[in-house]
């Protein structure tokens, strides 16, 4: 069922993807090679899936579910962390590799680098998965991390199969540009072959098509995939559907942002929301933009208090 075929209302929104632990320091300074560099750290739950969820969550979406695999070491925060947000968990727990963890190195302007261990988000398996779990869902959204090894990319895309069976739409986020390029674009767009929406940030979208101007590259990746929406930060999002750009969306000017972390979750999670919620495609991405407005107010990729 494309997306835009009239927004479905009623049903909730499951998220399959990653619940992390986030090591967020912000440094004001440029960093030292080989002495300290001030910051102030915060550890925070994280992860593109999991923060997807808690926007929708935050966006209005009463009934947002969220599979992940997680290490013991930490399931009873995460499950809290999830449960205080609004979001019902379905966390299968790992006993063998620990939750993933990113350090997320914040500069001045609020931009971000990423060092990654993945731990369990990778290990989901499709003995975590059940086809119940789409039981009274209206929309199915994948992280791309997921695609990034071999099980958990079986998931994801067993996850799809059913959904597409039972006329559910599927959209899926690359996720990372980093893991993106050592996939392949290719192999990532035989993937999520079948999912009705595609939303990449811009230089994932540039990575994927090989055009430099992410208005081409989104007119491009309509062409296979239904519907595509590429963020642009500050520069706000564009809409692409068979071959050509339908809306160029403004962003909500911030005074004051600290940390971008999340803040393409916080886009993917209103932007869904105000889709199940009857919205159409260019009102739910101004929706998202303000949902990414707000996250760059606050530290780390979940809503605040």
């Amino acid at each position: 069922m494309p997306i835009d075929d009239g927004a479905t209302t009623g049903g909730g929104l499951l998220v399959i993807g990653d619940v992390v632990t986030d090591v967020v320091a912000r440094h004001g300074t440029a960093l030292v090679h080989g002495t300290d560099t001030s910051a102030r750290i915060r550890t925070l739950p994280g992860g593109a899936g999991a923060n997807v969820a808690c926007w929708a969550a935050r966006s209005g979406c009463a009934d947002v579910r969220l599979l992940a695999r997680v290490g013991a070491d930490s399931v009873d925060w995460h499950r809290d962390a999830l449960r205080r947000a609004g979001v019902r968990s379905l966390l299968a727990v790992d006993e063998e590799a620990p939750t993933a963890t990113v350090v997320a190195l914040v500069d001045s302007a609020a931009e971000r680098t990423f060092l990654t261990d993945s731990g369990a988000v990778l290990r989901l398996s499709p003995d975590d998965w059940s086809p119940s779990m789409l039981d009274g869902v209206a929309h199915l959204h994948l992280s791309g991390y997921l695609l990034f090894a071999a099980t958990s990319r079986a998931t994801a895309l067993l996850a799809l199969r059913e959904a597409r069976s039972r006329r559910i739409p599927v959209s899926v986020d690359p996720a990372s540009a980093g893991f993106l390029a050592e996939l392949g674009a290719d192999r990532f767009l035989a993937a999520v072959e079948g999912a009705d929406l595609l939303l990449p940030n811009a230089d994932e979208a540039r990575l994927l098509t090989g055009l430099p101007e992410p208005a081409d590259a989104a007119a491009k990746l309509s062409l296979q995939v239904g519907r595509v929406v590429v963020t642009l930060g500050e520069r706000g999002a564009l809409l692409a559907a068979a071959g050509t750009v339908t809306g160029r969306i403004p962003a909500v000017q911030v005074r004051g942002a600290v940390d971008s972390t999340g803040a393409g979750d916080a886009f993917t999670g209103g932007f869904l929301a105000a889709r199940l919620a009857g919205a159409d495609a260019a009102s739910a991405a101004a929706a998202g933009c303000r949902a990414g407005a707000e996250a760059v107010t606050t530290v780390g990729g979940r809503p605040g208090p």
